[in-house]
């Protein structure tokens, strides 16, 4: 079995994100608004999804956590959410510069983190009491989730023009 990772590992791991979407994001401009299938979100609304998510899901949960005891932590509708951030119609650009602000301040927030800190928690309405522990360890996993995510439609937007090639693929 695995052994926890520090505040201090997780403040790295999440520091890295920001530079890998910039280069996914400049390298193959066409496929920012690019959709792999109906419903499925391009690679902005995957963007605008880690925007919400830094400040709703990560973040702002282990802030409230940290600024009260055992708080009643708030759910939130991610399609609806983005939905209505329209992040599709959205400057890749400046979609990227707010994501890396939020995560400068998360990583400081991150690596801050004491000991005792790890074990405090709140109560989420889904799945019942989270532990700034958990929330870290969830936000690398989601982190990576989702630039997996970013990958494959970038895999999915060249997949029709491989050729024969698609056969290395089988």
């Amino acid at each position: 079995m695995s052994t926890p990772i520090t505040p201090t590992q997780a403040a790295e791991l999440l520091r890295v994100l920001p530079a890998a979407l910039r280069a996914e994001f400049a390298a193959l401009p066409a496929a920012l608004s690019w959709h792999p299938a109906p419903g499925e979100w391009c690679l902005k609304e995957v963007l605008g999804h880690l925007i919400e998510a830094e400040q709703r899901g990560f973040a702002g949960r282990i802030r409230s956590i940290l600024a009260g005891e055992s708080p009643q932590l708030e759910a939130w509708d991610q399609q609806q959410v983005a939905r209505e951030r329209r992040d599709c119609e959205r400057d890749p650009v400046q979609l990227l510069a707010e994501f890396a602000r939020l995560r400068e301040a998360s990583v400081a927030l991150a690596a801050g983190l004491k000991g005792s800190d790890l074990q405090r928690g709140g109560h989420h309405p889904k799945v019942g009491f989270l532990r700034v522990g958990d929330l870290l360890h969830e936000w690398v996993h989601h982190d990576r989730n989702h630039l997996r995510q970013i990958l494959a439609n970038v895999q999915a937007f060249v997949w029709p023009h491989m050729g024969s090639a698609q056969r290395f693929s089988d």
